[in-house]
């Protein structure tokens, strides 16, 4: 198969979070009955009208500038008129004309490589209810009918699908640090559109543009574009290429293949009107300026911060920024004084284990910073070995009683001159091994270290004894 260029553009809808819907009362939250967050403007009841959702309002301009777009003059809606079973109105309430964000642009980073990916429009929107498909009926849950949606529209900028996947990952981080989204992806609170096409390498002209919808996880998205490629490079290599059409496609996890849907619809065969029941309002400049204010430090910038300022290794500072609440843990840690290189250690490798382990977020672990600490600040000053630290780290866990009713007793040997003399009488009474370990076989330096902590019942410290064994043995 001969390589071609391919060229992908993203779609990328979240749900937002607020108390109520977009433009309806009804409660904002997921929810596993059926049809339990409605009023009857979700089902499109007559002489129900919608009221624009203020909250969301702000946090899509949020995002707008997040993204470096322009902001527009006045904020108005459009209808989106098509029919569908899962859209009750027989149209959706969106932005087509003038959206709350164009022509902005994003940096990632792609394999250590800066790579600046550009955003044709972010807009607002509500999302349909959603089906329920059985071998003989199919169910309509009103539940998602008006839930806030954000729906991002890249550029077709990207040219594999790691580059994709590392953007949506990026993007759903954003949403959490900006509070705009849980991102939930279990909770089908992200779908992806992805349009593939490919060309040749030195050719000018884009090929034809594939749609594939409402991909359900970034794996998937990966699995998608991947065939996407795969199929229309095979149809290009056999002369083909006429077969390929601008078209619509589902993406089939059991056969990890797409399948057509449908031929491609264009904007105009939607019929776009402006919305006549949310009259248009202009948008106060000095409310951007407060919105703007209120931008978080993001991910990239966090990491740039951990790795330069704090001496994290760019592995550990990945790990961190992977999570909102794993960055704000962190942060909180080293705000109260601990040694940040220490705590990215135990965050990254026991803390996040054992969430795993228990399936819990660390809004649920009991070692909050402050309990994390009274470990933490016994080790750094030598009274504990860090296997004492371990250990008492997993019986707090246990317990769940705080670290420091379990100090008592625990406190390591650090008195230079009592190591020594330890050490001293360990030595005499091991002139053999003495003299096999500088004859060169060096591995009984273990053995020495073994048996000082042998006899001080494992409270010497670990570092001073290696220190004097390693003096004693030149």
């Amino acid at each position: 198969m001969n390589k071609y260029k391919a060229v992908i553009g993203l779609e990328m809808h979240c749900e937002m979070k607020s108390n109520s819907k977009v433009f309806s009362s009804a409660e904002n939250s997921y929810n596993d009955t059926p049809n339990a967050n409605i009023r009857p403007i979700d089902m499109a009841f007559p002489g129900t009208l919608p009221t624009v959702n203020l909250e969301c309002i702000r946090k899509a301009l949020l995002m707008s500038l997040v993204l470096n777009c322009k902001q527009p003059e006045y904020m108005y809606f459009d209808r989106k008129n098509y029919y569908y079973p899962d859209l009750p109105k027989g149209y959706q309430i969106t932005q087509m004309h003038d959206p709350v964000g164009v022509n902005g642009h994003i940096t990632i980073e792609v394999d250590g490589e800066e790579k600046e990916v550009l955003i044709h429009d972010i807009h607002l929107e509500e999302d349909s209810a959603s089906l329920d498909h059985y071998s003989t009926i199919s169910l309509i849950d009103y539940n998602r009918a008006g839930v806030p949606l954000l729906e991002l529209v890249t550029e077709p900028c990207f040219s594999s699908s790691k580059e994709a996947v590392m953007f949506l990952e990026y993007m759903r981080r954003c949403y959490q640090y900006c509070d705009v989204s849980e991102a939930d992806t279990k909770k089908g609170q992200i779908r992806c559109d992805v349009n593939v096409s490919i060309m040749d390498e030195d050719a000018t002209e884009l090929g034809t543009k594939v749609e594939i919808k409402n991909i359900n996880s970034f794996a998937n998205v990966a699995a998608a574009i991947e065939y996407e490629i795969k199929r229309q490079s095979e149809l290009k290599d056999a002369g083909r290429y006429d077969e390929v059409e601008q078209e619509t496609r589902r993406f089939d996890e059991e056969t990890g293949t797409t399948i057509r849907m449908r031929g491609k619809v264009d904007a105009i065969d939607y019929k776009y009107f402006i919305e006549p029941n949310i009259p248009k309002f202009k948008i106060d400049p000095a409310w951007l300026q407060e919105i703007k204010k209120t931008i978080p430090v993001l991910p990239r910038e966090r990491k740039i911060k951990y790795i330069k300022d704090l001496g994290l290794t760019e592995y550990d500072a990945n790990i961190i920024i992977k999570e909102k609440e794993y960055a704000d843990y962190f942060e909180e840690c080293v705000s109260l004084g601990m040694n940040p290189k220490t705590v990215a250690n135990y965050l990254t490798v026991q803390i996040i284990a054992y969430l795993n382990k228990e399936g819990i977020t660390l809004k649920e672990f009991y070692l909050t910073p402050s309990l994390l600490k009274q470990i933490i600040e016994e080790l750094e000053k030598g009274t504990i070995s860090s296997k004492q630290a371990k250990e008492i780290f997993n019986k707090a866990l246990l317990e769940k009683k705080e670290p420091k009713t379990y100090l008592e007793g625990t406190t390591q040997l650090s008195d230079e001159k009592v190591l020594e003399d330890i050490i001293t009488q360990i030595l005499n009474n091991n002139q053999s091994q003495i003299e096999e370990y500088k004859n060169g076989k060096t591995n009984l330096f273990q053995y020495f270290v073994g048996q000082v902590m042998k006899e001080t019942k494992g409270k010497a410290n670990p570092n001073m004894v290696r220190d004097i064994l390693t003096d004693k043995l030149k």
